[in-house]
């Protein structure tokens, strides 16, 4: 399930439904890591007319590329060393079903002519085999690398490349995502919780603000990763900023998250006034721990003014709620 009210998500879902209901067209999903490359390729399968069909994923990047030629389209008895049995590939697995190549990029440059013939011909040989076999299948693939600059670096076929891209789904990362990360937050709370019979985490003021403002490099993954722990570490009840524990990446640069400072990014589709206003209200509370005359003195307005914008946003209210 796909869970987030901006409007980049929004529309991205409403492609990949598009999509999914139309013909067996090929897809290239790209998003950085943690995006939902996978869960978006599985929403398309489940739109389609195939849906009771399998849904096949590999990861290109983690084969051996001496064994990935025979995962793709299988082998025949006798094609090589302990190859005793005819086997099935996944492109013939998935039948009329999905097959989802992630991370497409790391594909070896001697199986990615195979693949182009697949994707023109519809067909394929299996290893050791003479015979064409039919591929009705539709072929979705995943990549968190720019294909483009592969193709330039000449680790990537152009043509390849072009045929991937008959329908391209760009998945937004989670900080330009605005306000889905308050809603994620309390869907993995409610996740958890139900998994343990319990009653959801709250979130505090505070602990509400960080989240916010981190940058995310790991995207959705990471967020429910930093949930998860959190409520082991406070066995489910109300979760403070020093029970989030967000990880370091040594290239990280400065100014990126709620230790170091806020960036607040415009996204290329843009964001409105109240958008950034209320990002900027929300970034300083959590700089300030949730105190509301550091952070009005900081933006430089009175804390009636304050408290006006958060009432306005909707905040008010859901910084109520945390603190109870």
């Amino acid at each position: 399930m796909v869970v987030g009210e901006s409007e980049s998500l929004v529309a991205a879902v409403q492609l990949a439904t598009q999509v999914g209901r139309s013909r067996a067209a090929t897809v290239l999903v790209c998003g950085e890591t943690g995006t939902g490359k996978e869960l978006f390729a599985r929403g398309i399968h489940s739109c389609s007319k195939h849906a009771d069909d399998p849904f096949v994923a590999i990861n290109c990047a983690a084969i051996p590329e001496s064994l990935l030629e025979s995962e793709l389209f299988g082998h025949e008895r006798g094609a090589f060393t302990d190859a005793r049995s005819l086997k099935r590939g996944l492109l013939e697995v998935a039948g009329r079903g999905t097959i989802f190549l992630d991370e497409i990029g790391e594909l070896p440059l001697k199986l990615q002519p195979k693949l182009l013939r697949v994707l023109e011909q519809r067909t394929f040989r299996r290893v050791g085999g003479s015979l064409e076999l039919p591929i009705a299948a539709r072929v979705i693939a995943g990549t968190n690398v720019s294909l483009a600059d592969a193709v330039d670096g000449g680790a990537f076929r152009e043509d390849l490349f072009y045929r991937l891209s008959v329908v391209r789904l760009d998945l937004p990362p989670l900080r330009d995502r605005f306000g889905d990360v308050e809603v994620l937050s309390r869907h993995f709370l409610r996740e958890l919780a139900r998994e343990s019979d319990g009653i959801p985490a709250v979130l505090s003021v505070d602990a509400l603000a960080a989240l916010v403002s981190h940058s995310w490099p790991g995207n959705v993954r990471e967020l429910k990763n930093v949930i998860e722990r959190a409520v082991i570490v406070t066995g489910g009840k109300t979760i403070q900023r020093q029970h989030l524990l967000f990880q370091r990446r040594r290239n990280a640069q400065p100014g990126t998250d709620a230790e170091n400072g806020i960036v607040i990014r415009i996204p290329p589709g843009g964001k409105t006034l109240d958008e950034i206003e209320c990002e900027a209200i929300q970034a300083t509370l959590a700089l300030t721990h949730g105190n509301l005359s550091a952070t009005a003195r900081i933006l430089g307005i009175s804390r009636p003014t304050l408290g006006r914008k958060l009432r306005a946003a909707g905040l008010e209210r859901r910084m109520v709620v945390s603190s109870q």
